[in-house]
Parts: C-alpha cells; sequence; structure tokens
C-alpha cells in the first residue's frame, strides 16, 4: 500500500522504548522513525483492550485518533506490548502502519524530531505541524532565507515542541 512502512522490532527495545518514554521521552531522528514510534504505541494500545488475542500488526491511517487511544502515554502500552511478545515466545514483532499524523495529535512517544527540511504541502510538513504548531512557518522562513537546503539530502532540524 502507498504510505505504509513496514517495521521491525525487537522485545527488548520494546522494553527500552517504554522506560525511555516513562522518562523524558525520545528524540526520533527522522519522520519514519516517529511513525513507527508512534505506531507503537497504538500496537500495545490493541493488547491492553483486547488481553491474550493476536492484535492486528496493522496500523491504519487514522487509527490514532480512535477510541480514545491517545488519552495514555506509550509507557504502559509499549510494556504491553512487550509483555504479549514474552508470552508468545516472540523476539521480534514485524508490523505495517499508515498512520497520519496532523495537527491535533496527542504525542505519546516522542517528544522532539530531528529530519529534515520537507516540501510544501507534503503529510510530512503536517506532522511538523503536529509537533511544533505554527512555529512551523517560523522555522521555515527562517530556513528559506538562510538558504538552507530541502528535501532528502538537505539540512535538517532538531524540533522541539512548545513547553505548555
Amino acid at each position: 500500500m502507498r504510505g505504509s512502512i513496514i517495521f521491525q522490532v525487537d522485545r527488548e527495545t520494546l522494553g527500552r522504548l517504554a522506560e525511555a518514554v516513562a522518562g523524558a521521552g525520545i528524540v526520533a531522528v527522522g519522520t519514519t522513525s516517529v511513525r513507527t514510534l508512534e505506531s507503537l504505541a497504538v500496537l500495545g494500545e490493541r493488547v491492553l483492550l483486547r488481553g491474550e488475542a493476536e492484535p492486528e500488526r496493522r496500523v491504519g491511517q487514522w487509527e490514532a485518533y480512535e477510541n480514545g487511544a491517545t488519552e495514555r502515554n506509550a509507557a504502559e502500552p509499549l510494556r504491553a506490548l512487550a509483555g504479549w511478545m514474552r508470552r508468545r515466545g516472540l523476539e521480534r514483532l514485524q508490523a505495517a502502519t499508515e498512520i497520519m499524523i496532523v495537527p491535533g495529535y496527542r504525542w505519546r512517544t516522542v517528544r522532539g524530531l530531528i529530519t529534515n527540511f520537507h516540501q510544501p504541502q507534503s503529510t510530512l510538513l503536517l506532522l511538523i505541524s503536529a509537533l511544533v504548531g505554527e512555529r512551523w512557518r517560523e522555522i521555515y522562513a527562517y530556513a528559506l532565507e538562510h538558504g538552507f537546503r530541502f528535501l532528502s539530502y538537505g539540512d535538517s532540524s532538531l524540533l522541539l515542541p512548545d513547553e505548555k
């Protein structure tokens, strides 16, 4: 499917991610990492809601916005997913995601992002806007005024949300 990301994660990494999220949070490198990390929280939420049933291993575009799925910090869902894997004797989990992260999204795992500058009117720019709000305009204006390079081999930035 267009826009799908297929990823793998091992059980030990899930445990480390849960601890990081319970602490200061995670600064992701790249938008693919962001989408993967936030999707893992959705998968863990499924385990919490459905118990031992096999969770579907695909996260839909808007699933993270449904059924209050974004109300809880990701540490507990990540631990639940790791526990489910342990009970099943799984060391690795492979899944896919089509998650869309747009303004209004409640972040569960990621507290910052290192990424390149993205093209206008892209879904990746929506993801940036979801993280930093309307400040994305100032950030991108500065980049344009100072000759920063855009897209895959361009310059990157560290983006952090406003403290609330």
